[in-house]
């Protein structure tokens, strides 16, 4: 009881200044598949986000993510891939150095699909479409904040993203998943937030 007790004095210590922010970041994203040549993507992406916390210590973040997809990675021959979107929860540590901007650096999950026109096969060995690909992603990030006032700030950052693609044929066991099920992506971004 004591240790709850404790762990609910240090949470309500931690998060006393805390308010309640939503932003918007547009980005480039750069995805590279570890399959190798011609498996790069380069492209834009647009964040909406809200989150609770102190622009100078932690926070948490929940984000909606759009990468508007320019590269036939996954589709067949003559399609294209469609667009990416992606949910994002993140833990967000912020530092006040008194030099006017919160340098910050974050880490945390996302999962999402990616839309596709390709053929599969199903455990009887059956062709079947598949129309989208689900992901999971590792997240790690850095960057600043550049406060306006106390409700404003522009915030510039870097996040990286390690991504895990379903396969597209259920008969193939995790063992023999290939590489090209699996990148990495490198994105540079600026943008607002709002703090209540």
């Amino acid at each position: 009881m004591k240790k709850i007790l404790l762990l609910t004095i240090f949470m309500t210590s931690l998060f006393a200044d805390a308010k309640m922010y939503i932003g918007a970041n547009y980005g480039s994203y750069n995805e590279t598949f570890f399959s190798g040549a011609d498996t790069t993507t380069l492209t834009d992406t647009i964040k909406t986000k809200i989150g609770y916390g102190v622009r100078d210590s932690y926070a948490f973040e929940f984000s909606l993510e759009y990468t508007k997809n320019k590269e036939n990675i996954f589709s067949e021959a003559g399609s294209n891939d469609k667009d990416k979107i992606g949910i994002n929860v993140e833990l967000l540590k912020a530092f006040d150095f008194d030099i006017y901007i919160n340098p910050f650096f974050k880490a945390g999950f996302g999962v999402g699909k990616l839309d596709i026109g390709q053929q599969g096969t199903d455990i009887y060995g059956n062709i079947k479409e598949v129309d989208s690909l689900s992901f999971g992603s590792f997240n790690l990030g850095v960057g600043t904040f550049i406060p306006i006032n106390e409700h404003f700030d522009i915030e510039i950052g870097y996040e990286y993203k390690y991504l895990a693609y379903e396969n597209f044929d259920t008969t193939t066991t995790s063992e023999n998943r290939g590489p090209m099920f699996e990148s990495h992506a490198n994105v540079g971004y600026i943008g607002f937030n709002v703090r209540f």
